[in-house]
């Protein structure tokens, strides 16, 4: 199979998120989207959370918890979908609805029900970078994340601000923007 996955990078603050689940996954799931993205709009449902999950959410007041079994009614005004329970049953009736209701599902560890797959992420200032195994490997993306992290310059923002300073300042048309930009980025990433 090729890798047909399209990389995209979500404004979750704009779209409604619904966790299913309260345990380990679930705090894999939330915890990556809110490290990512602080001011996401999340709804998680579960009859029960993890002591561990709970306490991880008390930094996040936006994020609304209820507490009792899912309900297919919890779907309705919600843009993503993420299972994270232990009910493969459950998740394959949700990515049904989802589908049928055009959400974007993500089912833990079952990536042929997955319409996106949460990527492992480097971020250095306003730099991130998104890495996927297409499924095939999370440690892997895990791995190439770590090595990212340490040949990636602490003062990347500096540049980023730089470059942007630059590009506000350019003028001539698209292609001659272009040229420049690619000049000023050369030898841009790897100095040390």
């Amino acid at each position: 199979m090729s890798n047909t996955l399209f990389p995209i990078f979500l404004r979750l603050d704009r779209l409604n998120t619904l966790v299913v689940g309260g345990g380990n996954v679930a705090l894999e799931k939330v915890s990556a989207i809110l490290r990512n993205a602080p001011e996401a709009r999340v709804t998680m449902v579960a009859p029960f959370y993890r002591e561990e999950l709970l306490v991880y959410l008390n930094d996040y007041p936006l994020v609304e918890r209820l507490e009792r079994a899912f309900e297919f009614e919890d779907l309705e005004g919600r843009d993503v979908v993420i299972c994270a329970t232990d009910d493969r049953e459950l998740h394959g009736r949700i990515k049904v609805r989802a589908s049928e209701m055009h959400l974007l599902c993500n089912v833990a560890d079952t990536p042929d029900l997955c319409d996106f797959y949460l990527g492992s992420i480097v971020q250095k200032g306003d730099l991130k970078i998104a890495i996927s195994t297409n499924g095939k490997s999370p440690t892997l993306a895990k791995r190439i994340r770590a090595f990212l992290e340490d040949v990636i310059p602490e003062d990347i923002q500096a540049g980023l601000d730089g470059m942007e300073a630059a590009r506000k300042t350019l003028k001539g048309d698209f292609e001659e923007k272009i040229r420049v930009l690619n000049e000023l980025t050369k030898d841009f990433i790897f100095r040390r």
